[in-house]
This record gives C-alpha cells, sequence and structure tokens, in this order.
C-alpha cells in the first residue's frame, strides 16, 4: 500500500487528496497526512470550507475531517489507538468527543507528542483495549477509583466497563 501511495503521488484534488490523508494515517504516517491536508486547505478549500473541486464534493469534506480524526485516533484493529499518526505540527493538543469503535468516546490531552490524560466514556460497555506506549505504567481510574487494567502485552492493556463507565488515564 505504501508504494503504491508513493508510486501514484501527492497530487489530487478534493476527494483523491481527502482519501490519501487518510491513507497516509492509516499507515501511520502523520507528517505526510499532514502535508497533503495542508495542501488540500491550501488549495482545494474554499473561504467557506468547502471542497473546491467542481462543481462542490461534500467527499473533500468528509475525507479531510476524518483524515484529522485518524491521525489522533484509530480504533480498526483490536485495541482503541490514541496518537496514533499524530503529526509533529500537533506536538501539543487535545480534544474532545471522538468517537471509537466499541461505542467508546475519547477525550485527550497531549503535550511533545506524549499523552498527559486520556478520558474514555463507555457508551455500551464492554471490554476497553487500549493500545499505548507506557500505558501499562499509567495511574486508571474507573469512575474516579484507581483500579488496575489487565495487562494484555507490552503497551496494552484491557478494562471491562459497564454503561457509563469513565476511564481515566494519567502519564
Amino acid at each position: 500500500a505504501r508504494a503504491s501511495l508513493n508510486d501514484r503521488g501527492d497530487g489530487g484534488t478534493g476527494w483523491s487528496k481527502a482519501n490519501k490523508i487518510n491513507l497516509w494515517a492509516r499507515l501511520g504516517d502523520g507528517n505526510r497526512a499532514h502535508k497533503l491536508l495542508a495542501e488540500q486547505l491550501k488549495s482545494s478549500t474554499l473561504p467557506n470550507l468547502w471542497c473546491s473541486h467542481p462543481p462542490f464534493q461534500i467527499d473533500g469534506n468528509f475525507g479531510a475531517s476524518s483524515g484529522m480524526a485518524e491521525m489522533l485516533l484509530q480504533s480498526h484493529a483490536a485495541y482503541l489507538v490514541p496518537l496514533a499518526a499524530l503529526p509533529d505540527a500537533w506536538s501539543r493538543g487535545s480534544i474532545s468527543g471522538l468517537m471509537a469503535r466499541g461505542h467508546f468516546e475519547v477525550s485527550m490531552r497531549w503535550e511533545d507528542k506524549k499523552l498527559l490524560q486520556l478520558t474514555i466514556l463507555s457508551r455500551s460497555g464492554g471490554d476497553l483495549r487500549v493500545s499505548y506506549p507506557g500505558i501499562e505504567k499509567s495511574v486508571i481510574k474507573l469512575d474516579k477509583e484507581k483500579i488496575k487494567a489487565k495487562c494484555t502485552g507490552k503497551d496494552c492493556i484491557s478494562v471491562a466497563t459497564a454503561e457509563g463507565d469513565l476511564v481515566q488515564f494519567y502519564f
């Protein structure tokens, strides 16, 4: 996939560039995804933030937005992966309300490209599995009570949740 994307190049309009943003983010290359996002905003976006590909393609808008979310959080595999493809340009920041597979609502704050706090609201209950460097060493609270998560491997944990549980990680 990486070789194919490199061969195709970074050119494109609205929906095509938005698709490439998502693909580079999925491959974990946040800087390449960010480069394409910046180009999308500069050359393919109108002042009202609509994609300028004639006559108007909502795919460019939805794709660029989903690409940004994909850089910040991925949940397509067995684990939620925060800051999965964080570009250098976003070395510090925060986000709230991102939805992940399993009906988990994610908020997080980071500095120097490292998580400071990760908060996950379980909307439906179920096993919450998170993969992040050093997560097994973080302080974990379930509804404000400190807990010990099940370590499922290096940098991977699992927490059983019920609907409405709030799980907080402090690094």
